[in-house]
């Protein structure tokens, strides 16, 4: 019998970076695992570090803008074939408003009601949702583009 290799198991901070009623998307880049899918910003935490501390210093190299990191949303683990990934999302607001995409094939500016419209990340779909609860939004579900 051959034992199983555990999956990799990586913990996320993401952003849901808020702007005169809208939200920030961000698509992946063609080269990135799990290309061309929409995500909340953010990225992978560093030893030692903070959930809010790697937001600031992600949302810097991958748009080149600082954040300030406000309410925390549930966080949400989910399991991909190769991987699992923990997320921990906040609701974020830009200190000013240039971004420049250092990692990111294309970022869209949506009212909340339309996210769901996008072809999300399987494991940021359950933080929209729990976004569009916070913000009183009627349940809808994600539209799936497999």
């Amino acid at each position: 019998m051959t034992a199983s290799i555990p999956k990799k198991h990586v913990h996320v901070a993401c952003a849901l970076i808020e702007r005169d009623g809208l939200v920030l998307a961000a698509q992946r880049s063609a080269v990135m695992s799990l290309p061309l899918k929409w995500e909340f910003p953010g990225g992978k935490l560093e030893a030692g570090e903070s959930a809010e501390e790697c937001l600031q210093r992600e949302l810097v190299e991958e748009m080149g803008v600082t954040i300030t990191v406000g309410r925390p949303l549930p966080q949400h683990t989910h399991s991909y074939d190769t991987f699992t990934v923990t997320l921990y999302p906040f609701i974020c607001s830009l200190e000013r408003d240039t971004i420049t995409l250092h990692e990111h094939a294309a970022m869209v500016w949506l009212p909340p009601d339309e996210l769901h419209t996008l072809d999300w990340l399987e494991a940021d779909r359950p933080v929209l949702e729990a976004y569009g609860r916070l913000i009183g939004l009627p349940p809808r579900g994600v539209v799936s583009h497999a």
